[in-house]
């Protein structure tokens, strides 16, 4: 890091903590659920309510209210969902978390299960996640053999490598034995295992005649979803209280945040940082800077949200602050490009992750982000026209018609965004008959960050719309 700023670094000890007794020789290590035990169920999470923590996930639901309306509901049992999945492109905290203190999470996670009394916890990782996977499944091991999940059953999952399997729909069917398509109803309403709620057009049998009320066939089972980052700071919370984590941060988004940076900068890395601390400067402080001689033009809080010019970077990072941009902080993993990157070329690797992640349920997505995707490629090569421009204008129009998950409208602000803030550089392309700021660009979707090296998954490449890839 090249530069100083103000934080108090809790999720992200200076060493790595490998061993339960290590861990419960911390601070925090086992503090959490004791107090947990002690305030009961209620108490606990109206305290996480009081905390301000908000999901780390990328919506920044208060996470005190989420918990609250997964534990009033009595319909059926009730689960908890941990994901690690993390397979936005530009992130990378939820495995640096892991790999640093596992322990934190894995307690968060019985904190949770206690708080809505859920009856079983899955934590769910991608298959490729192998050294993440062995750290979780030995930490869970000895939280267990140490007493002190006491009769709280965790199990991790391992899932497919595709995008959606992030999506909290789609990984209740992924934990269901099932692919990774998003259903209709959110996990509050239709959890695991459920049975579902008839929509009405079902032929279904009943004995209690026809004034009997069919509108549910067994218990919903209400699911809570929360992301790695917002399960480990929950054991710190309990144990040194609202007030010490309402110290940091701001008013609306209080405490501290993992952020990855990556693209063109010197180092990239992760960090923890202040919320509210200024964009640019956690760029120079946890990505080093850019070269001598460059500057920022762009950057993107993954792919789902629009994008962060020059004359923003000072943004604080927060969710009120990024929302008054009109952009959004997502999981706070910033893909930074600097001013040698032609952005129609941003937009045409962005567009063709998401139209290939594109499940197919919903069509105006699957079609309308791969001819979005055709055109922007049409016009970075230098064989598009008016007529490009024009098609992009009309599918983003149409592209989230009908969605059931987020994806769609990703597609719809990401290349929105890009197209009104650079509209010169579609203008070149054509007018030039080819792209003036040639550079070859991989999708920044993350396998590995580690001692100032980001490696991105050069496979992708080959990745086809049926998530098939060619040889």
């Amino acid at each position: 890091m090249c530069e100083n700023i103000a934080m108090t670094t809790f999720l992200l000890p200076p060493e790595p903590i490998t061993t339960i007794d290590a861990y419960l020789k911390s601070l925090t290590g086992g503090k959490g659920i004791a107090r947990a035990h002690e305030l009961g169920r209620e108490a606990t999470i109206l305290e996480v309510a009081k905390s301000g923590l908000r999901g780390r996930g990328g919506g920044g639901f208060p996470t005190g209210k989420k918990w609250a309306g997964i534990a009033e509901q009595n319909s059926g049992q009730r689960y908890l969902v941990c994901n690690g999945a993390e397979g936005e492109p530009g992130t990378f905290k939820d495995r640096a978390l892991i790999r640093t203190n596992p322990y934190q999470l894995v307690e968060g996670v019985a904190i949770a299960a206690f708080a809505i009394g859920a009856v079983e916890a899955f934590i769910c990782l991608k298959q490729s996640f192998e050294r993440e996977i062995e750290i979780l499944t030995r930490a869970v091991k000895e939280f267990q053999t140490a007493e002190l999940c006491r009769s709280c059953s965790i199990t991790i999952v391992a899932g497919p490598d595709e995008y959606l399997y992030g999506e909290e729909k789609a990984m209740l069917e992924v934990i269901e034995g099932n692919d990774p398509l998003p259903r209709w109803l959110p996990p509050y309403v239709q959890g695991l295992f459920s049975d579902g709620p008839q929509t009405g057009w079902q032929s279904q049998n009943s004995e209690a005649g026809d004034d009997s009320d069919n509108s549910v066939t067994g218990g919903s089972n209400p699911t809570l979803v929360n992301n790695v980052e917002t399960l480990s700071n929950i054991p710190h919370i309990l144990t040194n209280g609202v007030d010490w984590f309402r110290s940091m941060g701001t008013k609306e988004s209080p405490g501290t945040i993992i952020v990855t940076v990556i693209g063109d900068v010197l180092a990239p890395d992760v960090g923890e940082v202040e919320m509210g601390a200024p964009l640019n400067t956690v760029i120079n402080a946890v990505g080093s800077g850019l070269a001598k001689g460059r500057s920022i033009k762009a950057v993107f809080s993954g792919v789902a949200n629009t994008v962060v010019t020059f004359a923003d970077l000072d943004v604080p990072i927060s969710y009120e602050s990024f929302q008054a941009i009109g952009s959004g902080l997502g999981s706070a993993g910033f893909i930074v490009y600097d001013d040698t990157t032609c952005m129609v070329n941003v937009a045409n690797i962005f567009s063709r992750f998401l139209s290939i992640e594109s499940c197919g349920q919903c069509p105006p997505c699957k079609i309308g982000s791969g001819a979005i995707t055709e055109h922007l490629n049409k016009i970075e090569t230098g064989n598009g026209d008016e007529q490009d421009i024009k098609a992009i204008k009309g599918w983003l129009n149409h592209v989230a018609d009908g969605n059931r998950c987020y994806l769609a409208v990703e597609e719809q602000v990401m290349v929105r965004s890009i197209m009104r803030a650079f509209p010169q550089e579609f203008a070149e392309h054509i007018q030039l008959g080819k792209c003036p700021n040639p550079r070859e660009l991989l999708i920044p979707k993350l396998i590995n960050l580690e001692d100032g090296v980001a490696v991105y998954d050069g496979s992708y490449s080959r990745k086809q719309p049926d998530w098939t890839y060619a040889d």
